[in-house]
């Protein structure tokens, strides 16, 4: 499937993991030579002491403030507004606590902040390309804090969006920012902390994190590289999140981060990522409903790679690999559809929906638009090279999983 020639550019940021971890937190800024760092939050991390306290701690004297106005919507003039807030606290460095959100927050706040551009022109460049170009001036550094397990941290994109209402576009907006400038400069997986988040949060953003690992194995772009960090972090998943019961107590969470971490190296490159048929599934749904995306890959996932192995090999001997599948004896199909059932299996024991028509405020109606939608998704330019959508096949992903 893969050419064997290939070119892997990566530059991650410092990775701590460990319980308890961030109490280094002021060790790595102070070896970025930074003094003054903003916490970027939503108010539920801001206001919860088991995650807000330790990270309080561990920046010490180099905390100046706490921005705790981020949403899942991850809005541009969130951004905006705490580029405001390090202005009038001359910070000199970012914290970004909890979910993909406050990350993607915190990103696209570096590059504004940077830019040294008003909030109109900012609206105008987002109105008209759907980004916010990065600067050639230096970008204030980003430490991450993930509290979730979407795995949106070891990456150089930020989602963003931005509605009439805030006065910078004219009609609803969604696009990113990307730069490799956004990896943040140092990482902290901190059990304690992933522990404090409820367990209906952790789930669908596992499911998230999980989708990373199957589609870096089949994409367009694999390198034996991220095949050996997705194997394994795909097999540590596996194995672990079956243990996310209503007891935090019994998590395997250790685990489970190291999971997250391996399953991200290396998918978000400056030659580009590693998503494809899942992820760009779940934006055709988003653009159109009000879904979580772990939920979106969690629903969609079994039919998607159905769809995918229908076409092509999309490399099931690697993905049984990480299900510890023993396939000596299986036909090719039948390796493929024990790679499915696993992917059902963990989708199932996290307790995701499994049809779309449960989908509040979905219509059947709505798949058309949906696909449509979804084939415009430039992820799917990761796909494996035969594998060709169409329309009409991603309608009936959507179909199957109705």
């Amino acid at each position: 499937m893969h050419n064997t020639a290939f070119r892997f550019e990566y530059d991650p940021g410092i990775i701590r993991h460990g319980r308890g971890c961030v109490v280094a937190l002021g060790d790595e800024l102070a070896r970025q030579d930074c003094t003054r760092a903003l916490v970027v939050c939503g108010q539920t991390v801001g206001s919860t002491p088991a995650v807000i306290d330790p990270i309080k701690e561990g920046l010490g004297d180099r905390l100046v403030g706490i921005f705790d106005e981020t949403t899942p919507a991850k809005r541009l003039d969130t951004a905006i507004s705490g580029v405001e807030r390090m202005r009038e606290l001359d910070a000199d460095a970012l914290v970004a606590v909890g979910g993909g959100s406050s990350l993607d927050v915190a990103k696209v706040m570096s590059v504004v902040s940077a830019s040294g551009r008003d909030r109109d022109e900012i609206g105008t460049e987002f109105a008209e390309t759907g980004t916010v170009t990065a600067p050639a001036a230096e970008l204030p550094p980003l430490v991450a804090v993930p509290t979730t397990l979407a795995g949106a941290d070891l990456s150089a994109l930020a989602g963003i969006t931005a509605s009439p209402e805030s006065g910078l576009v004219d009609e609803q907006r969604s696009g990113g920012v990307s730069d490799p400038r956004l990896m943040p400069a140092a990482l902290f997986y901190d059990p304690a902390l992933v522990e404090t988040t409820p367990r209906e949060i952790l789930t669908a953003s596992a499911m998230n994190g999980f989708d990373k690992g199957v589609e870096t194995l089949y994409a367009a772009n694999a390198t034996p590289i991220t095949d050996g960090t997705a194997v394994r972090g795909l097999n540590l998943l596996w194995d672990g999140l079956s243990t996310l019961t209503d007891e935090p107590d019994s998590w395997a969470t250790e685990e489970i981060l190291q999971g997250i971490i391996c399953v991200q190296y290396g998918i978000s490159r400056p030659e580009g990522t590693t998503l494809s048929l899942i992820h760009a599934h779940g934006h055709g749904l988003k653009a159109t409903v009000d879904i979580q995306q772990g939920v979106a890959h969690g629903i969609v996932a079994p039919h998607a790679l159905e769809s995918l192995f229908e076409q092509v090999d999309g490399r099931r001997e690697l993905l049984a690999r990480a299900f510890d599948i023993e396939t000596g004896s299986l036909s090719q199909a039948e390796v493929g559809n024990a790679v499915i059932e696993e992917v059902r299996a963990v989708r199932d024991a996290l307790e995701l929906p499994t049809q779309l028509r449960s989908v509040e405020g979905l219509e059947r109606s709505d798949l058309d638009t949906i696909a449509e939608t979804t084939m415009e998704d430039s992820f799917l330019d990761n796909c494996p090279p035969e594998f060709e959508p169409t329309v009409e096949g991603l309608k009936g992903v959507l179909e199957a999983a109705w």
